[in-house]
């Protein structure tokens, strides 16, 4: 079917996105239709919805296939759609996880990871199974779709694939403990009139939290409206030598996703990009960010990263301040304490689906 639809794209019409390949869009204001294609599956989203039921009409000339009405199951999300709000959960697939590891009657936790836990490819526990560890971690990589809450958890457990041991496993073992306690939490969408439908984002880095090569954690979360719609937890791929550096880097990869989010934003509304929020709790990186002069400090860092400062002179964006306990990505970062991580993880959006 995506290869169809292409084909009849310009019959009908539509135009590729420039920014994301599988959306085509047509038309402009209340009239504008956005379809999303993956593979024999599509998605139509528009303001007006006589031109949602005449596109409908078009395709049905055109090919043989179903009208499934509201979207309310997509590979593996379950959708519900409200005056009010929009909700998106995983709850049969991470009941299938629990069956698969035969964990469904396990005791639950209120935490993925406990705080400040640490774990290491030098483990001295006894070897476990890699294939069925690797089966596991890419399982809750998938549930992290909609779970931004378990970002970062499954990306610790899922550095240890080659060698996995009992220590690694245990800890997997919690996030599935973790996962059965808050089966029916997922990303809750609403409206909320005090909120700018500017993309704000939150950058955030601990320092070498990794104890093998001492590398940082990355972390980012992006808001529209007061809503996530874009997260990510990674280790940086060099070694920062003071925590600064640590979240110039992480500020760096965040400036990166925001700007393609914004583009992309624009490019679907058919306006022009704006200018994005991005919030950083440390201050000496926003100098760094902020100031042209090339510091001293920064010499040795990899010209890559600097490509937030042509961002904030080209306007691209803004970079604020905001205290570490007002810092979002914070749980993407590290594990959190009990009371920390619910209050930050209500926060960012992942709550129980009513």
């Amino acid at each position: 079917m995506e290869h169809q639809a292409g084909r009849y794209t310009g019959a009908l019409g539509f135009e590729k996105s420039p920014l994301e390949h599988a959306m085509y869009k047509r038309g402009d204001g209340k009239e504008r239709l956005l379809v999303g294609v993956y593979v024999d599956n599509l998605l139509i989203t528009g303001a007006d919805e006589r031109e949602v039921a005449r596109f409908k009409k078009q395709m049905l000339d055109l090919f043989k296939m179903s009208d499934l009405g509201l979207l309310s199951y997509y590979l593996g999300i379950e959708v519900c759609q409200r005056g009010d709000s929009i909700t998106l959960c995983q709850e049969a697939y991470a009941r299938k996880i629990l069956e698969k590891c035969g964990m469904e009657e396990c005791n639950a936790t209120s935490a993925p990871m406990e705080a400040r836990h640490k774990l290491s490819k030098h483990s001295e526990t006894d070897p476990v199974d890699s294939t069925e560890y690797r089966s596991i971690a890419r399982s809750l990589k998938y549930l992290v779709n909609t779970r931004s809450d378990l970002s970062y958890s499954v990306g610790i457990v899922s550095r240890f694939m080659e060698n996995p041991t009992t220590e690694h496993f245990a800890a997997v073992k919690m996030i599935l403990r973790y996962i059965k306690g808050i089966l029916n939490y997922g990303c809750v969408y609403s409206k909320k009139k005090e909120e700018k439908t500017q993309l704000v984002g939150y950058s955030d880095s601990d320092m070498a939290g990794d104890v093998d090569d001492r590398k940082s954690t990355s972390g980012m979360a992006f808001f529209l409206g007061g809503n996530i719609v874009s997260w990510m937890s990674q280790k940086q791929k060099v070694v920062a030598l003071s925590s600064c550096e640590a979240e110039y880097i992480a500020s760096a990869t965040a400036a990166c996703q925001g700007v393609w989010l914004e583009r992309l934003l624009a490019d679907l509304l058919n306006r022009e990009p704006e200018k994005f929020e991005l919030k950083i709790d440390n201050k000496s990186t926003i100098s760094l960010c902020k100031n042209p002069v090339f510091h001293d400090r920064s010499k040795h860092i990899d010209t890559r990263f600097h490509y937030i400062r042509g961002c904030v002179e080209e306007s691209k964006l803004d970079v604020d301040y905001i205290s570490t306990d007002e810092q979002l990505a914070d749980i993407l970062t590290k594990s959190l304490g009990r009371v920390k991580f619910q209050e930050t993880r209500k926060k960012i959006g992942v709550d129980v689906i009513k």
